[in-house]
């Protein structure tokens, strides 16, 4: 639903409420102006996105993915505010199928900006994932340790731990076995 069409539905709601107040309807009136809310709320945060959120906690990330496909034009849809957090959600959805996509997603959602530290490190730590797969250690290194820099909570430390380990898995490996057209020898 378009975001104006959020504020017309309120703005109705609260002009009818006050109309009923004005011709002695006290209760009707004030029931309509307090149901303005609902709009008023899902203008600040868009029910396609709630939605997605809640999925997402439940770990079924394939309704996630259905919901947040509803957005078709997220710049129409959605307020600044929001945007980043569409694409972080996209980026979280879209990881295990498609890990470029994905990529690009947490890089638009970090461009646009994440309110909460978690969020932030959470995007971080999923793209020093990507990095490693892709055997950039360095760039793997650097933003892990700013994703940890973020998480202030402490909420993600488990995840901290096993991202470590697996960089010393692969610090171990040879870097050649990372790249299919690298690897040379009898064995491969």
């Amino acid at each position: 639903m378009n975001k104006l069409f959020k504020l017309l539905i309120a703005a109705l709601l609260i002009g009818l409420g006050i109309y009923f107040i004005t011709e002695r309807e006290t209760g009707t009136g004030v029931f309509l102006i307090l149901l303005s809310a609902v709009p008023i709320f899902l203008y600040f945060r868009n029910e396609y996105m709630l939605l997605a959120f809640w999925f997402i906690r439940k770990q079924d990330l394939e309704k996630a993915k259905n919901w947040l496909s509803k957005i078709t034009n997220y710049k129409s849809q959605l307020i600044p505010n929001q945007y980043g957090y569409f694409h972080y959600l996209s980026g979280m959805t879209l990881g295990q199928d498609n890990i470029a996509e994905s990529e690009k997603m947490m890089k638009k959602a970090l461009e646009y900006g994440l309110n909460f530290g978690h969020d932030r490190a959470l995007a971080k730590l999923n793209l020093a994932g990507v990095a490693m797969s892709k055997g950039q250690k360095n760039i793997a290194k650097k933003l892990l340790e700013e994703a940890k820099s973020e998480d202030n909570q402490g909420m993600l430390k488990e995840q901290f731990k096993m991202m470590e380990q697996q960089m010393k898995k692969l610090q171990n490996q040879p870097s050649a076995l990372q790249n299919p057209q690298l690897r040379k020898g009898r064995y491969f």
